[in-house]
């Protein structure tokens, strides 16, 4: 049974029929009792909603849609505990400033101040992780109120948004409610003057370097940054690891920020992903983009007099019009100081003689296998130290990492909506053991959905990142407390309708990779590994401490 009920005309089917009308096709959600209303409403809508098992990873897989799709990606969640439950990984999209609209359902009005079910100020609860956060007030403002919203999630610098929904609200009658017109998100446009007198100035360095943030990766920028660098003889960095200027896989960045003479920022914060400014030397000038008219206060804040300007502008329409310039020359001076950047970490050799797996080797082998077919290849990666692994030695064509908040526990919901949104590519997943647990569940729901990926977990049987930590802040006589057991992930995978692989020393990885890749569908392969610290990201031979023994 699809058809919708014509007889109705609620709240519900008014905020429905508003987002597909906005090209929304798929909402993530976890199902409750006052958002019923609009799982109803979505019947023969044409919008998917892809029923999950944990409100959280409604979100996370809205962020990772979002991200491969460069759509605003949709969550919808219940009341109460619902809401409270999507509200950690608001902190995530906020940072890597991706468009999101979570949907909350919410008490009924009439019982405002009456100790409803569930009731719960949520406005307040998801403000300092959104860029705007609101209940709608009636249903005539609901179609206005929804557009705007959306407008928001993708104008001057991306990030989450949010909406509570009174459940009277969703059932009550719209009929001769007027629709919201579309409207257009608001940038702020960079002159001609200032793109020319911004390329002259890179032109006249000696030593430029444009930094970014993520929305400049491949990813989700494209080409974008590559030709702007071609462009103007420029390197361009776009930083999204939690680890910033020591992001295991842009190895000497910290090291070349501190040769610059000049540093564009593009959009991206002057804040602890860039040393604060510190890295740079003290002659060392600073122009910086802002798009958001009043945000340029941290920068003036944390550069201080080697703040040259702010700019207020699009980021992404000043770097289109600076990659639509004539291609500037350059001598060998700068043709030598570009080629410094851009270079990854050297992965350790294969080996596949009987002993046991380390980080390095794992991830090594795993970008080997991932980029066999020579098709599309997606990375999804968690955090902690071995997704730092991953992140610094497995090759794809896209990504989706944890971000610049340097949260944990993502990574499925991004596989589950990677999958769903380029359903032909190669999607492979590097989560720790430690990571892996926070939604383990939604292996069921990767495979309740269609989608297809393989999980390789590094399983070293602790919290490796804190137990490194103990180690190096406390001592070996202070380490505990981060252990965790051999568990039989892969059982686990099977149990919920997948596939599961274990793997115990190098002999076995590749096949055991290949096999998994092979299979079609949602496979997890549980790999004992001896785990190591991540490449530190100091020095480009840092990579070589994941050669394995032996």
């Amino acid at each position: 049974m699809n058809d919708r009920r014509p007889f109705l005309l609620r709240g519900a089917d008014l905020l429905v029929s508003t987002l597909v009308d906005c090209g929304v096709t798929r909402i993530f959600s976890l199902s409750g009792n006052q958002i019923m209303p609009l799982y109803d409403a979505c019947l023969g809508s044409g919008i998917e909603i892809v029923h999950v098992r944990h409100e959280a990873a409604a979100v996370f897989m809205a962020e990772g849609w979002a991200q491969l799709t460069g759509e605003v990606g949709v969550a919808l969640v219940t009341a109460g505990p619902g809401a409270a439950n999507a509200v950690g990984p608001l902190m995530s999209a906020r940072q890597s400033e991706t468009p999101l609209l979570l949907l909350s359902g919410d008490s009924p009005r009439a019982q405002d101040g009456m100790g409803a079910f569930q009731t719960l100020d949520q406005v307040a609860a998801t403000a300092p992780f959104t860029k705007h956060s609101a209940r709608v007030g009636s249903v005539p403002t609901l179609a206005h109120e929804l557009r705007a919203a959306l407008t928001l999630a993708r104008a001057g610098r991306p990030g989450p948004v949010h909406l509570a929904l009174p459940q009277d609200l969703l059932t009550q009658r719209a009929e001769g409610v007027p629709s919201s017109s579309r409207t257009a998100a608001a940038t702020v446009p960079a002159s001609e003057r200032e793109t020319a007198r911004l390329a002259a100035e890179i032109a006249e360095a000696r030593r430029p370097l444009i930094v970014t943030s993520g929305l400049f990766s491949p990813t989700r920028g494209g080409d974008l940054a590559r030709r702007l660098g071609q462009r103007l003889a420029v390197p361009v960095v776009a930083l999204e690891s939690p680890r910033g200027l020591r992001d295991p896989a842009q190895p000497g960045l910290r090291q070349r920020m501190a040769e610059a003479d000049l540093v564009i920022s593009l959009g991206k914060s002057v804040d602890y992903m860039l040393d604060f400014g510190r890295a740079t030397s003290a002659d060392c000038g600073w122009i910086v983009v802002e798009p958001e008219d009043g945000a340029g206060e941290e920068a003036v804040r944390n550069l201080g007099p080697k703040l040259r300007r702010l700019i207020a502008a699009d980021p992404r329409a000043l770097a289109q019009g600076l990659a639509d310039l004539p291609e500037a020359g350059c001598d060998a001076a700068r043709r030598d100081w570009c080629a410094r950047f851009g270079r990854r970490p050297a992965p350790p050799a294969p080996d596949e003689t009987p002993g046991p797996i380390d980080s390095g080797l794992l991830c090594a082998t795993l970008s080997d296998v991932l980029g066999a077919d020579g098709g599309e290849t997606i990375l999804v990666s968690d955090g902690g130290e071995f997704g730092q692994w991953a992140q610094a030695l497995v090759q794809a064509d896209r990504r989706l990492i944890n971000g610049p908040a340097g949260g944990i526990g993502g990574a499925l919901g991004h596989a589950v909506a990677a999958s769903l949104a380029c359903p032909e590519a190669r999607i492979a997943v590097a989560s720790g053991d430690g990571s892996i647990g926070f939604h383990l569940a939604e292996l069921e729901t990767a495979v309740r959905a269609g989608a297809a990926f393989v999980v390789v977990i590094g399983n070293d049987r602790r919290w490796n990142a804190e137990h490194l930590l103990q180690l190096r802040e406390f001592g070996p006589d202070r380490v505990h407390g981060c252990e965790l057991s051999g568990a039989r992930y892969d059982l686990v995978a099977a149990a919920l309708g997948g596939t599961g692989a274990h793997v115990t020393c190098r002999s076995e990885l590749r096949g055991a990779l290949r096999r998994a890749f092979a299979a079609g569908g949602v496979v997890l392969v549980n790999v004992e590994i001896e785990g190591r610290a991540a490449p530190s990201g100091e020095e480009p031979e840092a990579a070589e401490t994941a050669q394995p023994d032996g």
